[in-house]
């Protein structure tokens, strides 16, 4: 009878950790992780001891100390009589929105730079050259100092908006007297919300939605069954009616409060300052560079064979460029922009060149001056842009993840 049983299982030994190629690269890992741990720890044992030393533990009570500092641009109340915690908090927001709308603002300029810049016309696209040449070349602190140096030298005094003995004056406002720019900072209109606001928020919201969802079903349309159905106005409509409809049967919930000049300076109206001015367009200036790069890089990387096969069909180059090439174009794109993202994200602590109140001013600078926790405010705000970093890689990894080609 013939034995079928396969040869005998060989039994493991401790020496196939280092001599068997199967286990080897497990056993190296292991080692390390535990040789980078064991540092680890024994850097952080002998850090709190030598605190301990100079009588300086490692403790975040400070966070809960009176602040005793005022912050020039605030989202949330605060006073000089808060507590640290609540300036880092501040500090914190005045990051997150400089951050946000700069990402929004640096992909539009480079959007639109990029796909400009492969224009057959020669002088816009020599215009789209020197602007990424220009910026990527130069330090984004110096251009940073440079915007803040333009609104704070080249812009008037309020005073100079008042008329003389005359009645003409040396400046005058924009858009029917709502807006004015100013060495202070630029003046606009500021809402007034009044009941029945909540619910004219709530249709506006839901305005959105429903364009995000209209826009899926025409794509879905076109790229599934051939149909080409309008995107633009539709999404308009759905934008702006259902809104404009709601503000005149909730009675007109919000207002609009117009700035004044005064006997010393404007009152009224919402007064953006120029340090977050010069930050915010500074950096969307800055990456929009880089973004503009990356666009161009991802439309020349789709055949030109997709752009003739849509003129076949009949598209013009805008749907051509809109609904063929930058769908395509994204999957080289999204990439290297999570990368401008957060790059922009971490350049915003430069902020301090240009006294703008972040995280960088409040944490990282007055609290510990005042306090001495230099150790402690170092680490919290490593956390906080660690963190603000996955959560931007996150949501931009699943989108990419969504557009990516799907494998079968």
């Amino acid at each position: 009878m013939a034995d079928v049983s396969g040869p005998p299982k060989e039994s493991f030994r401790l020496s196939q950790l280092i001599y068997d190629s199967r286990y080897r690269s497990l056993t190296i890992q292991v080692v390390a992780t535990f040789l980078l741990t064991a540092a680890i720890v024994w850097l952080g044992m002998n850090l709190v001891e030598n605190l301990n030393r100079l009588g300086r533990g490692f403790d975040l009570g400070f966070l809960w100390q009176r602040a005793g500092y005022d912050i020039s641009q605030t989202l949330i109340p605060y006073t000089s009589e808060s507590t640290h915690g609540r300036a880092v908090l501040v500090g914190m927001l005045n990051t997150l929105l400089v951050a946000f709308l700069g990402c929004i603002l640096a992909t539009i300029i480079g959007v639109i730079a990029g796909v400009l810049r492969l224009s057959n016309n020669w002088i816009v696209s020599r215009l789209m050259a020197v602007y990424v040449e220009g910026f990527r070349n130069v330090p984004l602190l110096l251009w940073l100092l440079l915007i803040f140096a333009v609104l704070t030298e080249a812009t008037p005094e309020p005073r100079e908006f008042r008329p003389d003995e005359n009645g003409v004056a040396a400046y005058s406002m924009f858009l029917g007297d709502s807006m004015a720019f100013t060495a202070r900072g630029t003046l606009i209109p500021a809402p007034v919300w009044e009941p029945g606001s909540g619910v004219l928020v709530v249709i506006f919201i839901a305005s959105i939605i429903g364009a995000f969802v209209w826009r899926r079903h025409a794509l879905r349309q076109l790229y599934q069954f051939g149909r080409v159905v309008p995107i633009l106005w539709p999404v308009l409509g759905i934008l702006i009616l259902p809104t404009l409809i709601g503000f005149f049967l909730l009675g007109r919930p919000i207002s609009l409060e117009y700035p004044v000049l005064g006997r010393f300076n404007f009152s009224g109206g919402a007064t953006i300052s120029n340090a977050f001015m010069a930050l915010w367009l500074g950096l969307s200036l800055y990456t929009g560079a880089f973004i503009a790069e990356i666009v161009r890089a991802g439309i020349l990387a789709v055949s030109k064979g997709q752009t003739e096969a849509a003129y076949a069909l009949g598209l013009r180059p805008r749907r051509t460029l809109s609904l063929v090439v930058l769908p395509q174009a994204l999957r080289v794109i999204i990439p290297p922009l999570i990368s401008q993202f957060l790059n922009l994200t971490k350049n915003s602590s430069l902020a301090i060149a240009v006294t703008y109140p972040d995280i960088r001013a409040t944490l990282g600078g007055t609290a510990i001056t005042t306090t001495g926790k230099e150790l402690e405010g170092l680490l919290l705000m490593g956390l906080f842009f660690l963190a603000l970093s996955f959560l931007i890689s996150g949501v931009m990894n699943f989108y990419n993840s969504r557009v990516k080609l799907k494998e079968r």
